[in-house]
């Protein structure tokens, strides 16, 4: 149920966000043909970027969310990164290669029909209804921060829900797009100079460029396989280490399967005297104590090794990505005595 939540609550966002580009998108597209602006045309681009989005993030929700089958053991979380990667695709080539393309020809055939009316008009309805939406993505990054116990642009930054994210990041640039169309305009009508409205038109594009840019690193990287936070490394650390019966961790890995899917992985070195029944205890304790502490994590596996000689201290390998990796061994070393 923990791990339902906050996937329903996800999909939500993502609904309402779609619903509303969907009705701005119509409106701008009518008040960029009426008033001929090539801002407002950049803005209309935007908001048909921005629902295709939605859609295929409602995508990654839902086929990311199908459980586990023989041939994916380890569930299709994984496939809503891809759904995701594509929508900051999407938003890369059609709403910043249409903003950009169509700035650049307004500034070079400067060129404008009709009245300034209506754009002022749709863009203040836009306005008030892209507030909604980042309000409604600003309500669950806030309380997701707070279950995880962080600020939320810490979540932001590494929260594997990559769908909050974007409509959070797509909301924000919604109405920073919409400031700039605004500016544009009304400079452009001011001076009777399309120089402005263009400009506008190519800096919305470059604004989403930015969001797709951010997008496409975060899908990325948790497709190729990311490790979770290192304060969350850390306490499964303290927790494996904490385990009767357990010396040391060699080694540990973490890695993200899915949005609510973590897979951690860990070499654990038992006591000497530790039995066969002891270790399997240590086992189900590991996972119940890990599980409960933070729900995302399915799947816990632990391979008892043996340390290698002359090894002290808590853990011999732990995985930190902030970190870089230890050098390769130096093969002219005297190895230590047995």
């Amino acid at each position: 149920m923990a791990q339902t939540a906050p996937r329903t609550e996800s999909v939500g966002t993502v609904v309402v966000a779609g619903a509303a580009n969907l009705a701005i998108a119509v409106a701008k597209l009518i008040a960029g043909l009426l008033s001929g602006s090539a801002a407002m045309l950049s803005e209309a681009a935007h908001s048909v970027a921005d629902t295709t989005t939605e859609v295929l993030l409602y995508a990654a929700l839902r086929r990311g969310a199908r459980p586990a089958d023989p041939r994916h053991p380890f569930g299709y979380g994984k496939e809503s990164y891809v759904w995701a990667f594509l929508a900051a695709l999407f938003t890369f080539v059609a709403g910043a290669g249409f903003a950009i393309t169509h700035g650049v020809t307004t500034i070079l055939v400067h060129e404008h029909s009709g009245n300034y009316l209506v754009s002022y008009v749709v863009l203040a309805i836009s306005f008030a209804i892209e507030s909604v939406s980042l309000a409604r993505a600003v309500r669950q990054v806030r309380r997701e921060s707070r279950r995880w116990r962080t600020t939320p642009h810490r979540f932001l930054r590494m929260t594997a829900d990559t769908t909050v994210k974007a409509v959070f990041l797509e909301d924000s640039a919604a109405l920073i797009g919409l400031l700039l169309a605004a500016l544009g305009v009304g400079l452009s009508e001011l001076t009777g100079d399309e120089l402005y409205d263009g400009v506008a038109s190519i800096l919305i594009g470059v604004l989403l460029l930015v969001v797709a840019g951010i997008l496409a690193h975060s899908n990325t990287s948790l497709l190729v396989g990311r490790a979770v936070p290192k304060r969350m490394r850390h306490e499964i650390e303290h927790e494996l280490v904490g385990l009767p019966t357990v010396h040391r961790i060699d080694t540990l890995l973490t890695m993200q399967l899915g949005p609510d899917d973590i897979l951690v992985a860990a070499k654990v070195d038992f006591a000497d005297d530790a039995t066969g029944a002891d270790i399997e205890a240590a086992a189900d304790e590991a996972e119940r104590r890990l599980t409960g502490r933070y729900p995302e994590i399915r799947y816990v596996f632990l391979d008892p090794t043996r340390s290698l000689p002359g090894v002290t201290g808590h853990a011999r390998h732990i995985q930190d990505p902030d970190q870089p990796p230890p050098p390769p061994p130096d093969p002219d070393r005297t190895p230590p005595p047995p």
